[in-house]
């Protein structure tokens, strides 16, 4: 392809994605496909021969659209939001363009000084204070590996530079809440710390971790000759956006001498709201945080901003030194690839710079102000409505939600809310979240799509109320 070629087809494509974009409403928003039926329009071998590239757009419309999921309709209520705004659209765009390999400061200026800047905007934003450095990483899931490991290192005196794990030691534990991430227990068994080392802390009635029964855990395995190693504080849970007492959990994080990761993947974005950092007072004791600007703020997936107190202490633990990647300008500059753990990096900071150029933080605020004022107006609803149950606090955007009119049993209320919230998926109008919460099946309501507006949420309270009507166990 040369470069008539790709002004033609860049061009078509980028019209096809606004097409795209201006239609998605009218696209069932949960894909029907079934499993097999997308490889099975693609040749079973790769072509001999190039020049098809011309019918693209048709192919995107026939094979990829019917299997993709929109998480950019304005009904999309599942999981959580996932914006891609079109400012990010174009940064990436640019990204692959230029092909910057942002690993050193010396192979791409720009790439690491735009990414120190907008990672300082994203501070103020925040109300961080300046003792946090940040850097940007793939997805929370990799930033709380590289926490643990950081944790594990500074606990043992740097353990990974003779026999690490080992060289024996008491076990080493890591502490979180029974609603936290699937991936802080994943991060912990790849941090090599075990599965038998992970402690799952019960919640209260608002499903926030309880303190006691942290403290309790601790001393319990201290008296067992087991290490306490790092507290996991989510601001902003997967289930229900519950938020864990951070104040009271990093005064003991402080008191035992352990690391305090706070996970606020979701939530990290609502605080460019001053309203909302109430949500995380104590913030300023965390060794490291996470939150991911590719959810709601809209940066396009992957992009997690991760900030650290002491990045000396990163960087000891995650740089490597080969002859070959040294240059003269080390001791004045940043080296990305000595803050995680890949060596390539991508230029991910192109699109926070064109989404704040776009939208501004006083856009953003806006946006975010809708979605909880849309959050709010369901849970009133859902508050004042004969057989609905709200089962947890709305902090954020999330409404999580049961319907059991009396006279129904636990397990039929079950069934019946599994059943009404596939009905809905299945019917293409909206798309939610069944999920379990602490033994019974309840609905989550996530508000957060770029193009979500009030009607379409008071679209989906009217389709909720119209499918428990239609069918009872």
């Amino acid at each position: 392809m040369n470069t008539s070629d790709f002004r033609r087809l860049g061009h078509a494509l980028v019209d096809w994605i606004a097409d795209y974009r201006e239609g998605i409403a009218e696209l069932p928003v949960m894909s029907a496909a079934r499993p097999r039926s997308i490889k099975d329009q693609l040749p079973r071998a790769p072509p001999s021969a190039g020049g098809t590239l011309e019918s693209i757009a048709v192919d995107l419309s026939r094979v990829v659209l019917p299997g993709i999921t929109h998480w950019h309709h304005p009904r999309f209520f599942a999981y959580f939001p996932s914006n891609s705004t079109l400012a990010a659209v174009l940064a990436d765009l640019v990204c692959s363009g230029i092909g910057a390999q942002a690993m050193s400061w010396q192979t791409s200026p720009a790439a690491t000084e735009v990414e120190e800047v907008m990672m300082d905007w994203l501070r103020q934003m925040t109300g961080l204070p300046e003792t946090f450095t940040g850097v940007i990483q793939d997805t929370a899931s990799t930033a709380t590996l590289v926490a643990f490991v950081c944790a594990r290192e500074r606990a043992t005196g740097y353990a990974q530079e003779s026999e690490g794990l080992q060289g024996g030691g008491p076990p080493l534990v890591v502490y979180t809440s029974d609603q936290a991430h699937s991936s802080v227990e994943k991060a912990a068994r790849l941090a090599g710390l075990g599965r038998a080392n992970i402690r799952l802390i019960a919640t209260d009635d608002a499903h926030a971790m309880r303190v006691d029964r942290l403290e309790q855990a601790i001393e319990e395995d201290r008296r067992a000759g087991r290490r306490p190693l790092a507290v996991v504080a989510a601001v902003g849970t997967t289930a229900t956006t519950a938020v864990d007492p951070l104040s009271a959990i990093a005064d003991v994080a402080r008191k035992y001498e352990m690391w305090l990761h706070v996970d606020a993947a979701l939530a990290g974005s609502a605080m460019i709201l001053p309203e909302c950092r109430a949500a995380w007072a104590g913030v300023e004791h965390a060794d490291s945080l996470v939150w991911n600007p590719h959810k709601w703020l809209g940066s396009t997936f992957d992009l997690s901003a991760y900030y650290v107190r002491d990045p000396d202490h990163l960087i000891r633990v995650m740089s490597t030194s080969p002859s070959y990647l040294k240059t003269s300008v080390d001791g004045e500059v940043r080296n990305f690839r000595d803050w995680g753990i890949p060596l390539g990096r991508r230029f991910r900071a192109l699109k926070l710079w064109f989404l704040l150029r776009d939208e501004g933080v006083s856009g953003l605020q806006a946006r975010l102000r809708r979605d909880l004022a849309n959050a709010a107006w369901l849970k009133d609803q859902i508050d004042r409505t004969p057989g609905w149950e709200r089962v947890a606090p709305v902090p954020f955007q999330t409404v999580c939600v049961r319907h059991a009119p009396e006279g129904m049993t636990s397990a039929e209320a079950d069934a019946h809310n599994l059943a009404w919230a596939l009905r809905i998926n299945r019917s293409g109008e909206a798309y939610l979240t069944p999920t379990v919460l602490k033994g019974r099946q309840i609905v989550r309501i996530s508000i957060g799509a770029e193009a979500t507006e009030r009607s379409h949420v008071e679209a989906l309270w009217a389709r909720m109320k119209r499918e428990v009507s239609l069918a009872r166990p």
